[in-house]
């Protein structure tokens, strides 16, 4: 299971908390590329509904990630 930020955009205005057949039914109904549908295939059968992309993809980057320590700069 290989994500990207670009596949995982899929999935941006999915209905959570979700289950894995829910989110493979949305991503088949929205038109999402068949490596989103595959990632979601290998997706572990719970009882729990996923939350977020971040329970899906665990290095999924947060906006966190994007900024670097802006208190440094001098302006």
């Amino acid at each position: 299971m290989v994500w990207t930020l670009e596949l995982a955009s899929y999935l941006d205005d999915a209905p959570w908390p979700c289950n894995k057949a829910e989110l493979i039914d949305y991503a088949t109904r929205t038109g999402a590329p068949q490596e989103v549908i595959d990632n979601l295939a290998d997706l572990e059968d719970t009882e729990e509904p996923y939350e977020s992309i971040e329970e899906i993809w665990l290095d999924y980057p947060t906006d966190e990630d994007f900024f670097y320590d802006e208190e440094a700069k001098d302006f």
